[in-house]
C-alpha cells in the first residue's frame, strides 16, 4: 500500500482498522459463496510497525465438497484485495478527519 502521509495511529485506530479489514474480507467471501458451503473461513489481519504501518491479511477458505470446482485460491486472493481496498479507504478518511 502506498504512503498517504498519515500520522502515527493510536492502538484504538489500529484495532478498528484490523476489525474493518477482517469484516470486509469475510463479507466478500460470503457474498460469493453461500455460507452453508463454507466449511472453514479463517481471516487474520496483522499490523507491524508504526510508521510505516505494515498490514498483512491472510484468508484461508475450505469449501464443502459440493464446491470442488470453485477456484478457492482466486476467491481468497480477491477477498484480500477487497480488504486492502477498504484499508486504504479507511486510512484516507482517517487522514481527512485528522487534518480538520
Amino acid at each position: 500500500m502506498e504512503d498517504i502521509g498519515l500520522p502515527e495511529l493510536t492502538p484504538e485506530q489500529i484495532e478498528e482498522l484490523c476489525s474493518k479489514v477482517e469484516e470486509a474480507a469475510r463479507e466478500y467471501v460470503l457474498s460469493k459463496v453461500p455460507p452453508k458451503h463454507v466449511e472453514t473461513l479463517n481471516i487474520s489481519v496483522e499490523t507491524d510497525g508504526e510508521k510505516p504501518l505494515t498490514l498483512t491479511v491472510d484468508v484461508e477458505i475450505v469449501l464443502s465438497p459440493l464446491m470442488q470446482e470453485y477456484d478457492v485460491q482466486k476467491l481468497a486472493d480477491e477477498a484480500v484485495k477487497e480488504a486492502f481496498k477498504l484499508a486504504e479507504k479507511y486510512l484516507r478518511e482517517l487522514k481527512c478527519r485528522l487534518q480538520k
